[in-house]
């Protein structure tokens, strides 16, 4: 079962639930930061709290991610991804009722580009934040360790990188990524991320400590040569993956140029067969996440300006899993 959360929205990008049940979300091209507060009906209440002014839009970047400070409830804390005139950078923001804070840098030098910025924050389990980044359309920066493009970083609340990190004093958690946007972690506290493939395979892929996962050297399953191959690859047709979730013991990836939300069920360290919901009907799917009731949200991105818009603007729909 389906229905619309909201509509009249432009490219919504990141969610992410704060205790009292609502949501925050970031607009990449628009730079505003929502509040969604769902009603006894299903349908939420749209409210703007503020506006990352750093943000710099441009093709695929702009203000891209959100997550929600593990310790919300006593420090009032969001932090957001956002392409700036220089870099993408991850900003710290303390959100008082209604009132968006100033905007922190707490993360820079993060290379940017007018492609492939990665963009999605999760904290895991232990607390720390973790941060896709892309390649920015330089593939040789993946496999650069001492370049934040192209990685997944795991750091502090504070920006600084997190203490069992593969290289003490390094964020890089892993590395050989094309253009990560899709982050989640399963029941058992181990990282899964979607990530998109250049002309032949997107990928997901189960994240390790360290893991090498072959960008520019393998697209797809490489068979080997010290890289870790992914657990499900996709034609790009089918797929182009951004957000991922988990739930209900299943992965839930999405899909833009698939038009599709994908549906991988977990099956010991693997994954069993994929099922494609929803195909084509609500056009490009750019993230999905999990409600604090175990159900889903999906947006749509049918105003980012790749493909043919599938609807007066974007929004964001309820899938029930009950």
């Amino acid at each position: 079962m389906t229905g619309t959360v909201a509509s009249g929205l432009a490219v919504p990008w990141g969610i992410a639930f704060l205790p009292d049940g609502s949501a925050v979300v970031t607009e990449r091209d628009s730079r505003r930061v929502l509040r969604l507060t769902p009603g006894a009906d299903g349908t939420a209440d749209v409210d703007e709290l503020g506006e990352v002014v750093a943000a710099a839009p441009e093709v695929e970047g702009g203000l891209l991610g959100v997550a929600v400070s593990p310790d919300f409830a006593t420090d009032d804390t969001l932090f957001v991804y956002a392409t700036t005139n220089e870099d993408n950078t991850v900003f710290r923001v303390t959100l008082d009722g209604d009132e968006f804070g100033q905007p922190t840098p707490m993360l820079t030098g993060i290379p940017k580009g007018v492609i492939h910025d990665g963009g999605r924050l999760a904290f895991g389990p232990d607390g720390f934040l973790y941060v896709s980044t892309g390649e920015t359309g330089d593939p040789g920066l993946a496999q650069d360790p001492d370049s934040l493009a192209g990685k997944i970083l795991r750091i502090t609340t504070d920006g600084d990188p997190a203490p069992g990190n593969p290289e003490a004093g390094s964020p890089v958690f892993s590395l050989g990524h094309r253009n990560v946007q899709g982050l989640a972690f399963d029941e058992s506290g181990q990282l899964w991320a979607s990530e998109f493939g250049d002309q032949t395979f997107d990928e997901l892929n189960r994240v390790e400590a360290g893991g090498n996962y072959g960008w520019p050297e393998v697209e797809g399953r490489g068979g080997g040569r010290g890289f870790v191959d992914p657990v499900q690859t996709w034609s790009t047709a089918e797929a182009s993956p951004s957000g991922l979730a988990f739930a209900d013991g299943t992965l839930w990836m999405a899909a833009l140029r698939g038009q599709t939300l994908w549906q991988v069920p977990l099956e010991g360290s693997g994954t069993g067969r994929p099922v494609d919901l929803f195909t084509s009907d609500y056009g490009r799917i750019r993230t999905v996440v999990t409600t604090p009731d175990g159900d889903l949200w999906i947006a749509t991105s049918n105003r980012d300006g790749r493909g043919e818009p599938a609807d007066e603007d974007d929004r964001i729909l309820l899938v029930s899993l009950g």
